[in-house]
């Protein structure tokens, strides 16, 4: 097969990915917009909730200085701008996975760990922190998040099962017991 026509798939893939990740970003950003003015989160600040399915769902704004589940919490600018470019440097070396996806669940996993990471680094800079907003707690999970935190975990989960389905699938002469020709 030749380099080309290795490529061409490997381009597809990584437009599927691309355009999940721009999805992502989109859902986010506008789910973020609406429960912070459309619903007053930004007035009423942190604790403020809304009950939906009480006690199972409810909208509950906490704003995260932090990085997952609130580790690490940025108080100062530069901690804030160091996990901004962490951020960004983590989706952009996943970017570059993207280009050399060989399957579609790769893809599809690399466009929401890129899209839920540039949604957060958004909000960083517009706000100086992650607004959290999903709550489930009735449901014995005990942290608040959002859209972008969602994607980048079925994204890593989606990862990890492409690693257990195809993970010692090799292509070509690198296949054991495979003679090239």
């Amino acid at each position: 097969m030749s380099a080309l026509a290795r490529y061409i798939p490997s381009a597809r893939l990584a437009a599927i990915g691309a355009g999940l990740a721009v999805l992502v970003i989109v859902l986010d950003q506008a789910s973020k917009l609406w429960v912070l003015h459309g619903l007053g989160f930004m007035e009423g600040g942190p604790g403020t909730r809304i009950e939906v399915l009480d006690p199972w769902f409810n909208l509950t704004m906490v704003w995260n200085r932090g990085v997952s589940f609130g580790l690490f919490a940025a108080e100062s600018m530069w901690t804030r701008l160091l996990l901004i470019g962490f951020s960004l440097a983590i989706a952009g070396v996943i970017a570059f996975w993207l280009t050399r996806a060989e399957r579609k669940l790769q893809a599809l996993a690399f466009g929401l760990i890129i899209g839920g990471a540039v949604g957060n680094v958004i909000d960083r800079i517009a706000y100086g922190a992650v607004a959290d907003f999903l709550d489930f707690s009735g449901l014995w999970f005990p942290y608040v998040f959002n859209v972008a935190d969602a994607a980048i975990s079925v994204g890593v989960a989606g990862l990890v099962l492409d690693v257990i389905v195809n993970g010692s699938e090799r292509k070509g002469a690198d296949a054991p017991g495979k003679v090239s020709d």
